[in-house]
């Protein structure tokens, strides 16, 4: 009888401690989100961009847009979007499934960040959990192939990125 009881207690405490690290889990995607993202966010799905009013999805690495009637999903803006710079724009994270739907309500909504410019971005950023995001600078070294000896010069490339 002993060790009846004894194995029910083992398994009844196996069950609970694995029902109870189910419940610890969390959703961070904080190294998959791009750099022009905003700081301050563990996790995002969507950003919502007012200035053009369409969307980011971060897990797909694709914007949504309406065009022709119809939500289209693509890994780069089109064309009539060409002047809109992410680095500066404001973006407004949306933790919803498929948040065009309600499109209206986040326009509505975040009308009046349309043209605000003050947000700081996850390049910008110098907390450490950001730091897979930083990008070191490098000196390279370039050779003026015009110059047969060969002399070259040091050259800081950071190709934009703030340090």
């Amino acid at each position: 009888m002993k060790k009846i009881i004894l194995t029910a207690a083992i398994l009844l405490s196996s069950l609970s401690v694995k029902i109870a690290s189910a419940q610890i889990s969390l959703s961070i995607n904080i190294g998959s989100q791009p750099e022009w993202g905003p700081v301050g966010y563990d996790r995002a799905d969507y950003y919502y961009l007012p200035d053009i009013d369409a969307y980011y999805d971060i897990n797909a690495h694709q914007y949504v847009y309406f065009d022709n009637n119809v939500w289209v999903h693509g890994a780069v803006l089109p064309p009539r979007f060409g002047s809109y710079d992410v680095y500066r724009s404001y973006k407004v994270v949306v933790n919803e499934r498929t948040p065009w739907v309600r499109n209206d309500v986040y326009r509505r909504k975040y009308a009046s960040y349309r043209g605000r410019h003050d947000q700081v971005v996850i390049r910008d950023s110098r907390d450490v959990k950001y730091k897979n995001h930083w990008v070191e600078k490098k000196t390279v070294r370039r050779v003026d192939v015009r110059d047969n000896r060969g002399r070259g010069h040091d050259d800081d490339h950071d190709h934009g990125h703030r340090h």
